[in-house]
């Protein structure tokens, strides 16, 4: 549980820098949710960029370029958990399944330093034989074994760039394992700067309405369900619950935030709704 849901919400928030606030709704909406991309996923941070509100919000060459060369993590219309929002200086981070490998700390690279064999003592007092003996038939001597030695080095690096090729693969191969199962992202992108209109719950879901599919949950229009859940209307939950007990709103940098009081059959029920929309309750005894 984030340490600022166990304090009251209006005073977490209030101490909180206004970005930190809104990255702190998002993540306490989106994250844990399940849903599903309606494209294949590369296996990559870079994961897909989008750039809402543009002509053409997804470069699908660079999309297509990615999937070719990490691979296909979460497949079209396969359920992902979201695990991550971070909230960044001109994009949001959308992480599915884990965001995607190659972040820090994650190897990338599938290149394998190869030892060379170094010359022996006997090569090198060989070579220096060589330029000082004039004999043709000691010299002649000397060049043979020299020779030899000189086969022998070569056949060990050979032996040497056999292995570091199998190493090579080898990680190559693992790595891309990895990529298969470290899931991606979708990194929406603003000029300039995310600006406060587009950090809500329902710009985030709009932006990405036409690439992920989020069940229930629409950009303009309330979800249903039996009961409570994360990313209910205000609205929704005074139909569902009645009129609540107490209720009182605040403004929060440029965030309004709600506390609603219920009566339940199970307690007293306490929701917060953050511009109209439910992100966290609790049931107590009365």
């Amino acid at each position: 549980m984030l340490k600022w849901l166990a304090a009251p919400l209006a005073l977490a928030l209030g101490a909180a820098p206004l970005a930190a606030q809104t990255e702190t709704v998002l993540k306490e909406y989106f994250e844990g949710m399940t849903v599903s991309p309606k494209l294949a996923m590369p296996g990559t941070e870079d994961g897909i960029d989008v750039y809402p509100g543009s002509p053409r919000p997804v470069d699908y060459s660079q999309y297509a370029s990615r999937l070719k060369r990490f691979g296909t993590a979460i497949k079209a219309g396969e359920p992902v958990t979201i695990t991550k929002i971070k909230l960044k200086s001109k994009h949001i981070e959308f992480q599915l399944g884990g965001g995607g490998y190659g972040t820090f700390g994650e190897e990338t690279s599938s290149s394998v330093p190869t030892a060379v064999a170094p010359k022996t003592k006997r090569e090198q007092n060989l070579e220096a034989d060589l330029t000082r003996e004039t004999d043709p038939a000691k010299r002649r001597a000397i060049k043979e074994e020299l020779d030899d030695l000189q086969a022998e080095r070569e056949r060990e690096n050979a032996r040497n760039r056999a292995a570091v090729a199998e190493a090579q693969e080898h990680r190559k191969q693992n790595i891309r394992q990895l990529r298969l199962e470290g899931g991606s992202r979708f990194n929406l992108h603003y000029t300039n700067e995310v600006r406060s209109e587009a950090l809500t719950p329902q710009s985030v879901i709009a932006a990405l309405a036409q690439y992920v599919d989020f069940g229930q949950l629409r950009a303009s229009e309330p979800a249903t369900s039996g009961w409570l859940h994360k990313g209910m209307l205000l609205q929704e939950a005074d139909a569902l619950l009645g009129p609540a007990s107490t209720n009182s709103e605040r403004k929060e940098g440029s965030l309004k935030v709600a506390e609603r009081v219920y009566p339940s059959p199970n307690g007293r029920l306490t929701a917060w709704f953050v511009e109209g929309v439910l992100i966290r309750y609790t049931i107590s005894s009365e």
